[in-house]
């Protein structure tokens, strides 16, 4: 790999890692928001949830304009976006408002990572895309131990302080718009590019549906550890903001190990073995937080999330660019991104009624049977997808 191809794969690594830093900075900081906002546990969780409900929202309709106007021209107005609307939200008096400036910040990342992975996928192939899907993966999740401790840290000084960190992605911008290419074939007739009834069509496909499901999944499961862990930490531990971001890079340093094995783990075991087996460590990282009693237990935990997800991540990754159909990879890949921001919007509203009605434990303990239940479901389906490589 020269030095432009070095350049551009670590440009595009950088802008994943701001597409995903968005819920992992403001992680640590919820419980700091209550009192100066004036508002309550349950409320401030859409802090995060608004803003993946916008993400959910415009990533497919971006998915689409990328497949017909190009890849940069969507890519570089959202980094603008994101950069803009994220420093705004220093300036946010209340609550409401501040919710209007992360549903508009949603709108920049919802082009981000789904344009950065399609180029992926259209730069490299086979086991080399599993490898340049791993470096991305390890870039995000450099970004779980790094974004949790910067925002935390940040929060020493105001609540909105962490919001300043978003800022960075405007100089971004202007770096990306200079250095990556279009990978995108532009002489396609406009007219055969894909549409949203063709994208869809693409779910009849049982691989490209279920990768969107999966999708789904580890990211509800994730977004149970960065809200609720926090909560934790400091009713039972007296953790501030800061130490909270702290222990939650403890699981994004476990990724970081592991996700830069996926081009070996690949090559090895079978897809639905390395699914499995990640899907189950998710399951039992989480039901372990409903009793975790001691500070060596939940870091052991967060450890275990950690592993589980670096095996899940980079693979899924490459699967939806591997069983996309080519003409119509951006609006596919989006799609599966979209699962996942849903995964993350479904996370605070479906937990929050619980916790609501009941406890912590309980919130921990029902969103880890979903784990269990996909970790079974890829033994089930192992004969009907990824029983090859295409």
């Amino acid at each position: 790999m020269g030095f432009m191809d070095e350049l551009v794969l670590s440009i595009i690594c950088l802008v994943a890692f701001f597409g995903m830093a968005g819920g992992a900075l403001m992680g640590p900081v919820l419980p700091s928001m209550v009192e100066p906002l004036n508002t309550s546990r349950e409320a401030v969780g859409w802090v995060l949830g608004v803003y993946t409900i916008s993400t959910a929202l415009f990533m497919v309709l971006l998915g689409v304009v990328t497949d017909r106007i190009g890849r940069k021209k969507v890519l570089i107005p959202c980094l603008l976006i994101n950069g803009v609307a994220g420093l705004a939200g220093y300036f946010a008096p209340n609550l409401p408002i501040l919710l209007v400036f992360r549903f508009i910040q949603g709108i920049g990342i919802a082009g981000m990572v789904p344009v950065v992975m399609t180029m992926i996928g259209e730069l490299y192939d086979g086991l080399e895309r599993v490898h340049a899907m791993g470096i991305m993966s390890m870039t995000t999740a450099v970004g779980s131990v790094s974004a949790p401790f910067i925002g935390g840290t940040l929060a020493v000084f105001g609540w909105n302080y962490s919001f300043l960190f978003y800022g960075l992605t405007i100089p971004l911008a202007f770096i990306a718009m200079l250095v990556l290419p279009e990978t995108m074939n532009m002489k396609a007739n406009p007219e055969q590019r894909t549409g949203f009834k063709k994208m869809f069509m693409s779910l009849k496909d049982i691989r490209v549906a279920y990768t969107v499901f999966l999708s789904f999944a580890v990211f509800f499961l994730l977004y149970t550890i960065v809200i609720y862990v926090p909560f934790i930490l400091k009713d039972n531990f007296g953790f501030t903001s800061q130490g909270a971001g702290l222990a939650l890079g403890v699981e994004g340093a476990s990724v970081v190990i592991f996700a830069s094995q996926a081009k070996r783990l690949a090559s090895k075991y079978p897809k639905y073995t390395i699914l499995g087996i990640g899907f189950t460590l998710l399951g039992i990282a989480v039901v372990g937080m409903s009793g975790a009693n001691s500070i060596p237990l939940v870091f052991m935990l967060l450890l275990v999330f950690g592993v589980g997800f670096g095996m899940v991540q980079p693979l899924l990754n490459a699967l939806i660019t591997q069983v996309a159909p080519d003409d119509e990879m951006g609006s596919v890949v989006s799609l599966f991104n979209t699962m996942k921001y849903v995964g993350q919007t479904a996370a605070p509203a479906v937990l929050g009624v619980i916790l609501l009605n009941s406890n912590l434990a309980v919130v921990f303990i029902i969103s880890s049977l979903l784990g269990f239940c996909v970790a079974i479901s890829t033994f089930i389906m192992r004969h009907k997808i990824y029983t090859t490589d295409t």
